[in-house]
């Protein structure tokens, strides 16, 4: 009687504590590691640099490296300037013109066309890295998703430049005034792909940093002025032949696309995040990274 009762409850022993095999705390291992991923960190200078430069790199070889498709380049820019004339909005040749005629301004616009699309989107980087490290995570990952969404639109909608129209009377207005302010003009014209005028990343980079500026900065002059940063830009894109109002329009969706990714992956709009990270520990690419560097 005895032994047999002991028999029993070795069993009931042996029932009750069931083994925990390796795959069934797996997805808990992944959902930690996902949180990890997704936690805003304080940024690494070198890592900033070194990604941003080589994210450029592939970008405009990217960019660059699509076929010039010339016939249907210019066959989408009739077409979409067609389109204009039917919705109302084709006064891209009066604004050309108009700011043609004025020499000091049109020269203006030109070095503001190729320096200021680059100088303020940097500026507005190292502004959020420095002073508001608990949002730069997200902040950049708008910018990048905006970016590679633009290489779609590249590829299957080659688009000519208004100054490149044929018949559209438009004046390329860096040949005209002898200004260095277009990479797709003079003697830069063969380093840059110049039927990737749709969409837009002056306006889908001036549009990011005026929005960042809008809702990051505390100071009410800059708020406007990080408004009035996109606003001017499509008046210069426009009024130097260099694209049509909907480019901008293929701009603007692509930022939207870049703010649905980051939101997607942070569970919230960057400015929503913490001004300051919660957790100084590196971010878990960047140290698995290093120990491989270790390694070697």
């Amino acid at each position: 009687m005895g032994e047999s009762s002991v028999k029993t409850l070795e069993t009931r022993t042996e029932v009750s504590s069931p083994h925990v095999t390796e795959s069934e705390t797996r997805p808990g291992d992944q959902r930690a590691l996902l949180s990890r991923l997704r936690t805003p960190r304080r940024p690494r200078i070198w890592f900033e640099i070194l990604l941003i430069g080589v994210s450029y790199w592939t970008y405009s070889l990217i960019r660059n490296s699509v076929p010039e498709q010339k016939a249907d380049a210019l066959a989408n820019a009739d077409w979409l300037w067609n389109l204009e004339h039917t919705l109302g909005i084709a006064v891209e040749q009066s604004v050309n013109h108009a700011v043609n005629a004025v020499t000091w301004l049109v020269v203006g616009m030109n070095y503001y066309y190729a320096t200021l699309h680059f100088v303020v989107t940097i500026g507005v980087l190292v502004w959020i890295y420095r002073f508001h490290p608990g949002r730069y995570a997200a902040t950049r990952m708008v910018l990048f998703a905006t970016t590679g969404v633009a290489l779609v639109g590249y590829y299957f909608f080659p688009l000519a430049p208004p100054r490149l129209m044929n018949g559209g009377h438009f004046v390329d207005t860096v040949l005209v005034h002898h200004t260095w302010g277009s990479m797709a003009s003079g003697n830069l014209k063969h380093m840059s792909n110049q039927y990737a005028a749709m969409p837009s990343m002056h306006i889908g980079w001036s549009l990011w940093c005026g929005l960042t500026i809008f809702a990051v900065a505390s100071a009410p002059w800059a708020r406007i002025l990080g408004l009035l940063y996109p606003v001017a830009t499509l008046v210069v894109i426009v009024a130097t032949a260099n694209h049509f109002w909907l480019d901008a329009a293929g701009g603007m969706i692509c930022l939207a696309f870049g703010y649905t990714v980051s939101r997607s992956w942070y569970g919230s709009l960057p400015h929503h995040l913490p001004r300051h990270p919660e957790t100084a520990d590196p971010h878990p690419a960047t140290a698995a990274l290093l120990n491989r560097f270790r390694k070697v």
